[in-house]
This record gives C-alpha cells, sequence and structure tokens, in this order.
C-alpha cells in the first residue's frame, strides 16, 4: 500500500475512482445498498489503492503493489494507519477492481507462523486501468500532497524475533521532534528534489535497485522524512528514513538537483569512531580511526567490521555477511584483533550492543543541521551521516560550519567535514573540435531532449509554483 503521508487532492483520481464505483456497485451481488457512510469509505478505499497503483506506473513499469488482507492491519496500531480506511470497505474495493478485471493477484499473502516470517498480496493493474491513469497529464509526485499530519515519529520493537510498530505515550521529548520534524518537511515541500540523469539511464537504474536487496526503487513521492526509534526506546536509533534520496546510489547521487539547481553532498569524517571515543572521554589522535588497521588500501573492510563490533551484542565468532576479507590477507579473527588493539582506549566497548546508542546520537545531530537550515527555507537532505543541499551552501562554507557546530554542540569535540561530491551536472550538448560548445539550437535542444523527463517534471513544478 502506499505511505501513510500521502493524500488526494487530484481531481482526476477522484473522478476516475467514482466512476469505478459504480461500476463495481453494479457488477456486484448485492442484498442491500451501501449506508452514505459506507459508500463514503468505500470510495476512500477505492482512491487508495488507485493511488498506489498511479506511482507504481511513474517509479518503474513492471512494478507491483501490495495490499494488506488480514483484519488486524486496520484494528491495530491506529497511530501509524490511514484512520479513513476500513478492512471490510478495502477489500470490498480490491475484490471489485478484480471482478472488473483491472488489476491482477501476482502473488498470494502469507505468515509462516514456524518462521515468523510473511508477506503481503502483491498485484498489479491490466492495461485498461493503466490508459485510465495515463490520462492524468501530469506527475503524482507533484500533485499527492503529503499530509504532514501523519505520524512521523515512528517506534519498533522486537516480538517474537520480528521487528513491529507499538504505540506510545507521548511525552516533552515526543511532541517536540515531531514539531521539528513537521517543520523540517514543511521546508521539503515547498522545494522540489529530483535527479538529472539521461532517460536512458533511469531504466537501468530502477532495474538495479529492484535487484538490491537493501534499496528501493526511486520514488519521487517520498519527499518527507519520518524518525524510527529502536528496541522500544527513544534513546536507541532515530534516525531519519524514507526520502527517496537515500535510495540513490552513491555514483548517482552527484545528479541530485535542488529547484533545478546544482548541489554538493558534504560528509563527516569517521563520525562513528569520533563519537565513540568523545562519548567515553577518549582521545581517537589524529591517524585515521580505519586506516591505522590494515593501511588505507583496506580502509572500507576495516570500517565495515569496526561498525558491525560496535552494533553487536555477542562477540561476533562468525564473520557479519558483506565484509570481504579475500584481498586483506586475515581471518575475521584476526582483522577483529587488530581491530580492538588499534582502538585499545574504547575495547571494551565493542561487542556491547550500542550501535543503535550511538545512531541516536547521530540523529540529534542530524535534526540540529536539518532545523537550522529548515527555518532559513533551505532544504538539508540527509543520508545518515552526510547532508545534500544547493551548491551555493557548500560554496560559501555554510554546510560544512553547520555541521561542525552541530558536533560540537553535542560531544564539545571537533570533527573534519569533508566534501564527498561536488554536483557537476552531465550534459550531453555536444562540443565541437576546439573544444567549443556548439551553439547550434538544434544540437542544444536534442541534447536537451535526452533528459526529457527531469525536464518535464521541472516545468510541472515550475508551473504550479
Amino acid at each position: 500500500m502506499i505511505p501513510l503521508s500521502i493524500v488526494f487532492n487530484m481531481t482526476n483520481i477522484i473522478e476516475i475512482a467514482k466512476k469505478l464505483s459504480d461500476r463495481i456497485t453494479n457488477a456486484e451481488t448485492r442484498q442491500r445498498s451501501r449506508t452514505a457512510e459506507e459508500y463514503k469509505r468505500f470510495l476512500n478505499a477505492i482512491e487508495y489503492i488507485l493511488t498506489d497503483i498511479w506511482k507504481a506506473s511513474y517509479i518503474y513499469p513492471e512494478t507491483e503493489c501490495s495490499i494488506h488482507k488480514h483484519n488486524n492491519y486496520y484494528s491495530s496500531n491506529t497511530r501509524y494507519r490511514e484512520p479513513n480506511l476500513t478492512y471490510r470497505m478495502t477489500m470490498n474495493a480490491f475484490d471489485g477492481l478484480q471482478l472488473l478485471n483491472l488489476i491482477v493477484v501476482t502473488k498470494d499473502g502469507y505468515y509462516d507462523r514456524t518462521k515468523m516470517q510473511g508477506g503481503l498480496t502483491r498485484y498489479r493493474a491490466r492495461e485498461e486501468l493503466l490508459e485510465m491513469l495515463n490520462e492524468i497529464s501530469e506527475h503524482p509526485a507533484i500533485h499527492l500532497k503529503p499530509n504532514l499530519d501523519a505520524e512521523t515519529i515512528l517506534l519498533r520493537n522486537k516480538i517474537d524475533g520480528r521487528k513491529v510498530l507499538v504505540d506510545y505515550e507521548e511525552d516533552a521529548f515526543t511532541e517536540r521532534a515531531r514539531k521539528n520534524l513537521w517543520i523540517i518537511n514543511q521546508c521539503f515541500i515547498r522545494h522540489w528534489v529530483d535527479l538529472r540523469i539521461l532517460d536512458d539511464d533511469v531504466l537501468a537504474l530502477q532495474e538495479r535497485l529492484l535487484d538490491d536487496t537493501e534499496k528501493q526503487p526511486i520514488d519521487l513521492t517520498k519527499r518527507t522524512l519520518v524518525r524510527i526509534f529502536t528496541n522500544n526506546s527513544f534513546e536507541e536509533g532515530g534516525r531519519f528514513y524514507r526520502g527517496w534520496w537515500q535510495n540513490v546510489p552513491s555514483e548517482y547521487r552527484p545528479f541530485i538537483t535542488i529547484d533545478s539547481k546544482a548541489t554538493s553532498e558534504h560528509d563527516y569524517s569517521q563520525l562513528n569512531p569520533n563519537m565513540i571515543y568523545s562519548v567515553y572521554n577518549k582521545e581517537l589522535g589524529s591517524e585515521d580511526a580505519y586506516s591505522r588497521v590494515a593501511g588505507e588500501e583496506h580502509r572500507e573492510v576495516v570500517k565495515q567490521a569496526f561498525n558491525a563490533m560496535f552494533q553487536a551484542s555477542t562477540t561476533l565468532d562468525r564473520k557479519p555477511d558483506g565484509i570481504e576479507l579475500d584481498a586483506i590477507g586475515m581471518s575475521w579473527r584476526e582483522l577483529k584483533e587488530e581491530i580492538l588493539n588499534a582502538h585499545k582506549p574504547i575495547k571494551d566497548y565493542f561487542f556491547k550492543g550500542l550501535g543503535n546508542r550511538l545512531q541516536f546520537e547521530d540523529s540529534i545531530i542530524a535534526e540540529n543541521i536539518m532545523l537550522q537550515f529548515a527555518k532559513m527555507d533551505a532544504p538539508a537532505l540527509p543520508i545518515h551521516d552526510s547532508f545534500i543541499m544547493h551548491h551555493g551552501f557548500s560554496t560559501y562554507g555554510e554546510l560544512e560550519e553547520a555541521m561542525r557546530r552541530a558536533f560540537y554542540d553535542r560531544f564539545h569535540r571537533s570533527i573534519n567535514v569533508s566534501k564527498e561530491m561536488v554536483v557537476k551536472q552531465k550534459s550531453n550538448i555536444p562540443i565541437d573540435k576546439d573544444g567549443f560548445v556548439s551553439l547550434e539550437i538544434d544540437d542544444i535542444l536534442n541534447a536537451e531532449n535526452d533528459y526529457s523527463q527531469w525536464r518535464d517534471r521541472d516545468d510541472m513544478w515550475m508551473s504550479r509554483k
């Protein structure tokens, strides 16, 4: 189903839903008509499903949708679910669209009690319904307004081996966190964040993301953030998630634009080691925290291992998945020992399951930075310990200074900030033999046509503003 942050403001969607509600009603064999309240909820459910399909059609041609078909989803965790959706009317709408042969189930939902695992029912739209939705002339990300009243402060707990959302009592912290995130999200939706890549690259990128178990296809409607806390504690986790730009592979991030303008990305240097040493009042020293273990060439592997060891609550006798040791020439046991020897001042804090507490610390820093700029009406897009902004905030040093100050405010220590990327917007405009841009108008127009998807969205946004 679509994220709870979406409300419907497209007359076309409503009109399509009304027409389909009439067709479904005529095709059903009901003993009695729906009451006015039932019809309202029935129509809302159709709109909800149609919007999900409409969004999916823009994400990737083969993207499927999913739906909860268990009654418990619609009756529990009222803090997190869409309040106007009911089980009976949602199933009526879903079954009705099947009855009209407008959608088809591709995979039935299931739940395996022995493995404590399950999956939602998956479906896709048939051609007739897609043609109806294609009549809507503009992009859903621009016309589906995020609902900033939806719950953005999420609390998870592990129950029977599963991570589930749980309810919580409000206090000063949750109220302040929600208010701050509302300010940040308000800023985000006043601006248009996009990815300026060649039309030919879009499909390849989405296919790549579909094959990545840790990524989701890019969905430009995901323009706002939620904050997710873990282990039933508001002192663990708390990072910001669900912004579409967080799924963009690093090599594509230089082509993120804000209001059609180039951006740059700044990253904290060795954030986790700096936080750990600061929290426990130890001195990190000037040597790189990761390179000191096995040299610069193996820095990334050491970084992965370092973070895994701090996240783990056991001694990790087995190597975590994703850490490749072939090139480093050490066993997993040897690498662990080298890391512990290189970081003797904090040796006793590894394998204590403190990683989520560190995430809470970096979430406080991220909130500080985003809030500062949001009050200036300047979106600072988070990717955990890095931030993407309009390139001007890099040129004049505002972003770097804000990141340094936020860390110092939290830990009373300094930290280095690196400029990971500066966007160099790629262009297909031809270059002549002397190295000059071709000024032939046909050449320029043809080159820009290669970015037609980005250009169309940009034009839609500007016309809406």
